[in-house]
Order: structure tokens, then C-alpha cells, then sequence
């Protein structure tokens, strides 16, 4: 397998879940930089071995690299995570591509969608730096829990079985599990779409939901992100992964979930400027919301919760009435997706 001493990776991205990653690395004993824009951050992480503003608390491996020279970054890297909201991806991604050899292995962990395009974030990394191979990390990973060595598992998706190999020696370790997945596209849909339906779930439990709603609101937000990804080609298996109700899991359940947060503050009267405020980091789930609502519309996809959501944030809709119309919609079948035993 791969020479540790030899093989250098590079993480994009100082953010909590860029800093664990890069950290779980070094911890393996790679050669890894965590790369971010602030000097000011940057010098922090090296003299404090912490990064206050993301995972304050935590210490950091001494033998983990932080650097703004993004050129420097890059120089004979291996391997680069891209650990930035998806917002950023394309521009970060044209800034990179002179940088890169085309053995160079990219993975992206973002779980969000481009606004214009509807790309996700390995379809933009395809299109602006053809020449690598490209995979994708999506599970119930909060940062957090990472780096306080909780046992956790992830997955690596990607078609390229070598890439899937690499990603897992990288990572993997006697507290952090890495499963492999062909189906890139429906892992990394599916980390994208689990964002809306915990903003709904933090909005129920700020509103004192019992345990039969929270039920309710689980198994039908699975049930709306497998009809809505298979319309656009997934397997509906996925989602019955740990990319799929195991990170959905995670994040309607989980006070560190953002996207969750966001939710919280909404059901407690707050208004979505408020509520993203009061987070502090990038929610991926409000943007999201917005472009799978306009894209299931368009597609003729049925979606009630994710259109009640769409109605609260961006049609200034009371949240009680959003929920009463989702009560009042189809009540259609309970699992869409069946194996035929024949088959």
C-alpha cells in the first residue's frame, strides 16, 4: 500500500471539518498542510496547536502543516481534500488546477449544491480539473466528535476502486471506519438533501415535538431524498447507508448539526437572517432548500416537507401553517423502492 513517508496530502479548508481531517491524517503519519486563507488563523493553529474559531478545545498533531501559500499546498501533493463550503468550490477549484499533476486524487466532502448549475461539488471539481481522478467523503461525521476520537464511519464513493483504497488507508484508524461506494452520485446527493430536512427537525424540537412526530419527520424526509435522487439517477439503495439515514440520523438529532441549529432558532420565532446568524458557520441546508424546492417543481417531483420549509424561509409563511399543509398532502405509499424477490 502507499508509502506514508512519500505520500503527501493536502486539506483545503481550515474549517472544523477540514481541521479534523487534516489532523485524523497526521495522526496516521502523513505528510499532511492543512491550507486556509487567514494568516491571522494560520499563525493561531501553529503557535497554539488549536483551532479556536472551529474546533476550540481540541489539540492538534504536532506534525500537521498550516499554510496560505496555496501553491506551496499543492506542490507535489498526492492527494487534496477540499473542505469549503460549495459556494466556493468552482473558484477555489480554478485557482488549484494549474497546481495539479493528473494522478492527483481529489475528494471533496462538501455537501451542498451550486446555486446556478445545480452541480454538486465533485461535478464542478470534474469539470474544472478534468484531468483528476475524483471521489467524494458523505456520512455522519460531526467534527467534533472527531476529534474527541468517537467512533465513527465514513464513506468514500467513488467509481475508481484504487481511489476508494487510498481514501480508506488514509483515514482509517481504530476509532474512524471508511466504507466504500460506487454510487459518487447518490453519497453525494444524498449529503446535500439530509441539510434541509434537519432544519425542519430542529424546528420541531424547538417546538417540544414528541417522539411520534420526530419519527414521522425522520422516515419521511428519507422517503422525499431517495424519491427526489432517484429522479435524477441514484440508486435508492444509498440511501439506506451510512450516507444516507446515518447521516440523516445525525443531523435532525444532533445539537452540533448547523443545519440543525438553524432549525432550532427558527421554531423558537427567530427569522432566518437570526437564525443564521446565531450559528455562525456556513448552513449549507437554507440555500439548498431553495434549489431542490425550484428543481422538484420543475421535475414534477412530490416533496411536502421540503416545500413547507421553502415556504417558511423564503415566503415569510408561519411555521405552524407550513406544518398544517404538509399534514393535509398526499398520504401515498410508506416505501416507494422495493427489491422484487423474483428478480
Amino acid at each position: 500500500m502507499t508509502d506514508n513517508k512519500n505520500h503527501k496530502v493536502a486539506v483545503l479548508g481550515g474549517g472544523s471539518f477540514g481541521t479534523a481531517i487534516a489532523n485524523m491524517i497526521a495522526s496516521n503519519d502523513y505528510p499532511v498542510t492543512l491550507w486556509l486563507r487567514s494568516e491571522t488563523r494560520a499563525a493561531t493553529i501553529r503557535d497554539c496547536r488549536e483551532n479556536p474559531d472551529y474546533l476550540p478545545g481540541y489539540q492538534l498533531h504536532a506534525d500537521m502543516g498550516v499554510s496560505t501559500d496555496l501553491q506551496q499546498t499543492l506542490a507535489g501533493v498526492q492527494t487534496v481534500f477540499f473542505a469549503v463550503p460549495s459556494s466556493a468550490f468552482r473558484q477555489l477549484a480554478r485557482q488549484v488546477s494549474p497546481y495539479l499533476g493528473k494522478d492527483c486524487i481529489l475528494i471533496s466532502t462538501a455537501k451542498g449544491i451550486e446555486a446556478d448549475s445545480f452541480m454538486l461539488p465533485s461535478e464542478v471539481l470534474e469539470e474544472e480539473i478534468p484531468q483528476c481522478p475524483i471521489g467524494v467523503i458523505s456520512g455522519p461525521n460531526l467534527a467534533k466528535e472527531i476529534a474527541q476520537f468517537e467512533i465513527t464511519a465514513t464513506v468514500i464513493a467513488s467509481e475508481n476502486a484504487e481511489l476508494c483504497e487510498r481514501i480508506q488507508t488514509l483515514l482509517g484508524s481504530r476509532y474512524f471506519r471508511v466504507y466504500a461506494n460506487h454510487d459518487r452520485y447518490g453519497v453525494e446527493l444524498a449529503g446535500a438533501l439530509k441539510n434541509i430536512y434537519a432544519i425542519v427537525a430542529g424546528i420541531a424540537e424547538a417546538m417540544d415535538a414528541g417522539q411520534n412526530t420526530k419519527a414521522v419527520v425522520l422516515t419521511r424526509s428519507l422517503a422525499e431524498m431517495s424519491r427526489f435522487a432517484v429522479k435524477l439517477g441514484a440508486n435508492p439503495l444509498t440511501f439506506l447507508g451510512l450516507s444516507g439515514v446515518g447521516d440523516l440520523y445525525v443531523t435532525c438529532t444532533s445539537p452540533l448539526s448547523r443545519n440543525f441549529r438553524v432549525g432550532q432558532a427558527l421554531g423558537k420565532g427567530k427569522s432566518l437572517e437570526q437564525a443564521v446568524s446565531e450559528v455562525g458557520q456556513v448552513a449549507e441546508g437554507v440555500n439548498t432548500t431553495k434549489l431542490v424546492k425550484e428543481k422538484a417543481d420543475n421535475l414534477g417531483i412530490y416533496m411536502p416537507l421540503a416545500s413547507a420549509l421553502y415556504a417558511t424561509l423564503f415566503e415569510q409563511r408561519p411555521i405552524m401553517e407550513s406544518l398544517q399543509s404538509m399534514m393535509l398532502a398526499e398520504q401515498n405509499t410508506d416505501v416507494e423502492f422495493m427489491v422484487n424477490a423474483n428478480d
